[in-house]
């Protein structure tokens, strides 16, 4: 089996089946050869030099991602949050329907079922709710059910609804200016940009999110903020905020969405200052205290302590459901009001599907982006995170999915021609209508 660089898979030829010719992928080693615990790395006392895996680039190069990405903690620094003294249940009923389920993958001509998808998305751990009752439940190699996993950018929905949070309660305008929050970036790329186009990411900033490029912002953002060993005579900026400063304009704020972590950074920075307390205390105060979560978690920390507000939550997938049944009763959970139900309706309003370029989101005709969450015109609504990290409610068939994964390519248009109609199947198998 080779060793592949995200970097280099990224970067390289197109080859693999169940994928749209605009999406397919390089051959890599399948999730049963690239299975961490029977790879062995990391075991040991110490581990084989062989088997070690470092914060120098090892840990997000493929297969060695998917130990890493169930161990970000021991890697990194991080902030953690602690579970509740007295976790709240999440009542069981498992099926033995779901895995035989059949469905077509887009542009795909023959079906799949959904024990076979597990594999082809290289899924770590998946939890299904349907009416508030786990129905199934699958995990993997080095991942448990109650594993810490990074979620990557579903991180971002959970820092979207504390700002949507903060709107309901009066706390937060959106139509401020950003900069007024934050005027350490009033000479950015950010000025004139309001904390709604922050948060729907219509802002227009110079930044490319090219995974892969090491050359691309998002790569010079990841250096900045502690997530790769710095190379000998580093002098790029120190820290996730830091990276904000450097970032200039481009084009006119509210035209158009562009996907770009950059601004969920700057999100977290305004949800810290418009809520008097640092972004990791508030989810523990609004989020893993009230609900229960059962779980410790945790944030990656950035060199000079900043939560990494991008992508940098680490929790079970366990406790991503308990957020996405949370978010699906209209912020109730638990018998308590977690957040404000006008929260959550802000979100489920979405946004104006004009602004949402379809041409990049070939998977997801008809969608929008909003408050950190992808809409779909029927009602579901997502948080979405590289390499196959996921939150999928759906309202109409009282269903709640939430993966963890470490699928060798990062974007998810690579991912979702298995996985979007897996979710949906299996919905309306739940729901009753197939």
């Amino acid at each position: 089996m080779k060793t592949i660089t995200l970097a280099a898979a990224l970067l390289a030829a197109p080859a693999v089946t169940h994928v749209p010719a605009s999406a397919q992928q390089p051959s890599f080693a399948t999730a049963a050869e690239s299975d961490p615990a029977k790879l062995g790395w990391m075991q040991g006392t110490p581990p084989a030099p062989d088997k070690q895996i470092r914060a120098d680039g090892s840990h997000y190069s493929f297969p060695m991602s998917r130990w890493s990405f169930s161990n970000w903690r021991t890697l990194f620094p991080t902030a953690g949050l602690t579970p509740a003294t007295t976790p709240s249940l999440l009542p069981r009923k498992l099926r033995t329907d779901i895995d035989a389920l059949r469905f077509t993958p887009i542009g795909a001509n023959s079906p799949v079922t959904w024990s076979q998808s597990l594999g082809l998305n290289y899924t770590d751990a998946i939890l299904v709710l349907h009416k508030g009752r786990v129905v199934y439940e699958r995990s993997f190699g080095v991942t448990g059910i109650d594993t810490p996993h990074i979620a990557w950018s579903a991180t971002k929905s959970f820092v979207g609804l504390l700002a949507e949070t903060l709107i309901a309660e009066g706390g937060l305008d959106p139509e401020a200016q950003a900069t007024s929050l934050i005027p350490e970036l009033a000479q950015t790329g950010f000025a004139g940009a309001t904390v709604r186009q922050v948060m729907d990411m219509t802002t227009a900033i110079a930044f490319d999110e090219t995974y892969g490029d090491p050359t691309s912002d998002i790569s010079r953002h990841a250096l900045a903020g502690g997530m790769f060993t710095r190379p000998p005579g580093y002098k790029g900026p120190d820290g996730f905020l830091a990276f904000l400063a450097t970032i200039g304009a481009n084009g006119t704020h509210g035209e158009a969405f562009t996907y770009r972590t950059a601004n969920t950074d700057l999100l977290g920075w305004i949800v810290a200052r418009a809520g008097g307390k640092p972004l990791a205390q508030q989810m523990q105060e609004r989020f893993w205290t009230p609900m229960g979560m059962a779980h410790p978690a945790s944030f990656h920390l950035d060199p000079v302590g900043t939560p990494f507000a991008g992508g940098g939550l680490n929790a079970s997938v366990e406790d991503l459901a308990r957020f996405g049944e949370m978010v699906r009763l209209n912020g109730s959970f638990n018998g308590r009001q977690i957040v404000p139900a006008a929260a959550i309706a802000g979100i489920r309003a979405g946004a104006d599907p004009s602004k949402f370029p379809a041409k990049t989101y070939t998977t997801l005709p008809g969608w929008a982006y909003r408050s950190n969450w992808w809409v779909a015109p029927d009602g579901v609504i997502s948080a979405r995170g590289v390499h196959g990290q996921a939150i999928w409610i759906d309202p109409r068939a009282e269903v709640v999915i939430a993966r963890v994964a470490s699928h060798p390519i990062a974007g998810n248009v690579h991912i979702d021609p298995t996985s979007l109609p897996a979710y949906r199947a299996v919905a309306d198998h739940l729901a009753g209508t197939r």
